[in-house]
C-alpha cells in the first residue's frame, strides 16, 4: 500500500512537472495553460454526458430486475476518469481520455468482474412474479417459497432480512 501511494503523491505529479515544463518550453507559457484548462474542461463535459448515460443505464437495469453491475464499474471507471482529466497535467489527462473509450473501458471492466466474487441467492434460485398469492417462486420446481422448500444456500451464515410492501 506504501508503494501504490508514493507513486499516487509523489512519482506522479513529478512526471507531471517535468512533462507541463518540457510542453511549456516547447509551446510557451500561455497556450500550455490553455491546453491544461481546455483538456479539463473538454474532460469534464464528456465524463458528464457517459455518466448520464450510465446512470440511465443502471435505472433502466434495475427496472428490469436486473444486476448492473457492468454499468457500476462502468460508473467508478468514469470518476476516475474525471478525477484523472481534471487534475492539472498531460499524463492523466491521457490515462483519463483513455477511459472515456467505451471499448477500452469494457476492456478493463472485463477484467476487474474476473476479480470480483459475486454472492448468488441460492441453487438455482430466482423470483417470478407468476400469480397474485405467489410472488416468490422457486425457478426448478415452479412452487412458492415456504419455510419447507426454501432455496438451499451454498453460503452458511449469510442472512437476508428485510421486509417488503406489495404495490400492486
Amino acid at each position: 500500500m506504501f508503494q501504490l501511494l508514493f507513486v499516487l503523491f509523489i512519482i506522479i505529479p513529478i512526471i507531471e512537472i517535468t512533462v507541463i515544463m518540457q510542453v511549456g518550453a516547447l509551446l510557451g507559457l500561455w497556450p500550455t495553460i490553455a491546453i491544461v484548462i481546455l483538456s479539463a474542461w473538454l474532460g469534464a463535459k464528456y465524463v458528464r454526458q457517459q455518466g448520464l448515460a450510465t446512470l440511465q443505464s443502471v435505472q433502466t437495469k434495475m427496472a428490469q430486475g436486473e444486476m448492473p453491475s457492468g454499468e457500476i464499474v462502468t460508473g467508478l471507471m468514469l470518476l476516475v476518469a474525471g478525477v484523472l482529466l481534471v487534475t492539472p497535467g498531460f499524463v492523466t489527462d491521457i490515462f483519463g481520455l483513455l477511459l472515456l473509450v467505451p471499448s477500452v473501458r469494457a476492456a478493463i471492466a472485463n477484467q476487474v468482474q474476473k476479480h470480483i466474487k459475486v454472492n448468488q441467492f441460492g441453487a438455482g434460485a430466482s423470483f417470478h412474479h407468476d400469480t397474485p398469492g405467489n410472488v416468490y417462486q422457486h425457478e426448478n420446481t415452479a412452487e412458492p417459497f415456504t419455510s419447507s422448500n426454501k432455496p438451499i444456500s451454498h453460503h452458511q451464515g449469510d442472512t437476508l432480512e428485510g421486509e417488503f410492501k406489495r404495490k400492486d
